[in-house]
This record gives C-alpha cells, sequence and structure tokens, in this order.
C-alpha cells in the first residue's frame, strides 16, 4: 500500500498589493524559501471589484524563473519583448520560461464582470536560468479532463493522470499540475512522485487532507505535503476544488529579488545592471 503524505504545513493565503495596484492573495512566497523548492510563489488573483485590478502588471523583467498563469475567469492581454502578444482567457494556461530574460506586462480584464486566476513561479536550476526564453499557448480545449469517478473530475493541465498527460511538456522541474474538483463526501488517492514537492490549494468548498480530519481547509488554504506516495482528500457538505502541484526539488542557492531570481547574489546585481543599462535582452543561442 502506498504511504500517504501527511499534511506538513497549511498555509493562509494573505492579502496583498502587486503591480501597480492590483490586489491579490499570495498563497506562498519568498518568506517560504526553500520549503516549496522548486516553486517560489502562488498568487490567487481572483477579485470581484475592477478597481482592484484594472491598473494590472505594466513592463516589468523576469530572468531565471518560469511563471504559470491559470485564468478561470476573464481574460489577461499579454504583450513581450519578443514580440508576442495575445490573451490568456478563462480556462486557458500560459506557461512562460523567462530563461536569459523577458521584459513583458500582464493587464487583467473582466468579462461578464468576472476575472480571476493563479500565477505560480517555477525556479530554473543554474544551468538553466540563461536558456532561451519560451512559451507554451495552452487553450482550454487542449487541456484533457478526466472523470474516474461519477464525483471526481480532473482537469490535466502538465504531468499524467489516469493514461492522461497534459499539453504542457519538457518542463524542467518535471511538475504535475492539475485542477481537482469533488463532490460533496467524497475521497480521492492520487499518486505522487517520492521525492517531489507537492502541494495543494483549495480554490472552493471544503475538506481534509489529513486521514484524523483534524484539519479542515476552505478556500484560499494552501497544505504542503510531507513525505510520502500518495496523497488523500476528502470533500465535505459543500465539495471542495483545489489545484494539485508536485515538481522535483532543484536543491540550489536562491537569490531574489523582485522579479528576477538567480543562484548568486551577483548574479542578481549583474541582471539588474543590465536591465538598467538597456542589455537585459539576451540574443537567442
Amino acid at each position: 500500500m502506498m504511504r500517504v503524505r501527511g499534511v506538513e504545513r497549511i498555509l493562509r493565503a494573505y492579502a496583498t498589493v502587486e503591480g501597480a495596484g492590483v490586489k491579490l492573495h499570495r498563497a506562498f512566497g519568498n518568506y517560504e524559501v526553500p520549503q516549496f523548492d522548486p516553486f517560489l510563489l502562488l498568487d490567487d488573483f481572483r477579485a470581484g471589484r475592477p478597481e482592484d485590478y484594472l491598473a494590472g502588471f505594466p513592463w516589468h523583467p523576469h530572468r531565471g524563473i518560469e511563471t504559470v498563469t491559470y485564468m478561470i475567469e476573464g481574460t489577461v492581454e499579454h504583450g513581450d519583448s519578443m514580440g508576442h502578444s495575445g490573451n490568456v482567457n478563462a480556462g486557458d494556461v500560459q506557461w512562460m520560461t523567462a530563461g536569459s530574460g523577458i521584459i513583458h506586462q500582464e493587464m487583467p480584464q473582466p468579462v461578464n464582470g468576472r476575472m480571476g486566476g493563479f500565477q505560480l513561479w517555477v525556479n530554473l536550476p543554474a544551468a538553466n536560468k540563461m536558456m532561451d526564453p519560451r512559451y507554451q499557448e495552452i487553450r482550454k480545449a487542449q487541456i484533457p479532463v478526466v472523470s474516474p469517478t461519477p464525483e471526481i473530475t480532473i482537469g490535466v493541465i502538465c504531468g499524467s493522470f489516469n493514461g492522461l498527460t497534459g499539453p504542457g511538456r519538457d518542463i524542467i522541474a518535471d511538475p504535475q499540475y492539475l485542477d481537482v474538483s469533488l463532490a460533496p463526501d467524497t475521497i480521492f488517492t492520487l499518486p505522487v512522485r517520492e521525492g517531489y514537492t507537492a502541494f495543494g490549494y483549495v480554490t472552493g468548498g471544503e475538506g481534509t487532507f489529513d486521514s484524523e480530519e483534524g484539519h479542515r481547509v476552505v478556500n484560499r488554504d494552501l497544505v504542503l505535503f510531507g513525505g510520502g506516495a500518495s496523497i488523500c482528500a476528502k470533500s465535505f457538505g459543500k465539495g471542495m476544488r483545489f489545484l494539485f502541484v508536485s515538481g522535483k526539488p532543484i536543491g540550489e542557492p536562491v537569490a531574489w529579488r523582485g522579479p528576477i531570481v538567480m543562484t548568486t547574489r551577483e548574479e542578481l546585481r549583474q541582471a539588474f545592471r543590465e536591465y538598467e543599462n538597456g542589455t537585459f535582452i539576451r540574443k537567442k543561442a
């Protein structure tokens, strides 16, 4: 029998402000390094009022990381220094590998008065921090949805589940990224790679990931799992929806300031010097 991972820590997403004044909730960030290695940050920008997010995230740089934007409502208008532009719409995912450097902007917009989504930051190993930037634009229709039972529905964004592989491919952290919905009073067991970091972020309803039911979790609670080969989720009377993410730890130092994450402080200083003197964007190898 697979050893079930216990609940190592529960974090409550806290309100903060980013970009040009966007009000959002942060599930974890630089204060939690390296507990979530290779993951650096998870932001929840679901919002009910346009004034909370319309200022958006004007032009800013990234280097040394990947950003994963998953929209569930509304849209994000995107543009960057590579000449890309477009929209990330409800149900879509944009997996951006900043690598050696990219400058972009992200401007949230409501659709039918609604806007919301999540952004995950994934660290890159030192050997890959200066790789060529790239995008994986994943549309909702490309994401396979599987229901192993009528009470369970899973969107497979990246990694594999039940014989289906998500469209997010060739990602260095070897991640699994699932959007899991459970009907009321449903138990779900999910195999997880041993040695990989794993967490769940509740986006609706209530339930537990603890066999003793001692840790009830609700919307905007994040659960960091301990070691083992599976997790077990149980929903309560409202059902439960959560994002499940796992990935291979890097185990390297993290030098982080703002939107740039390197391995050493000198690499970080160099990145900001290049941004200030206009040499931040590198030609493709």
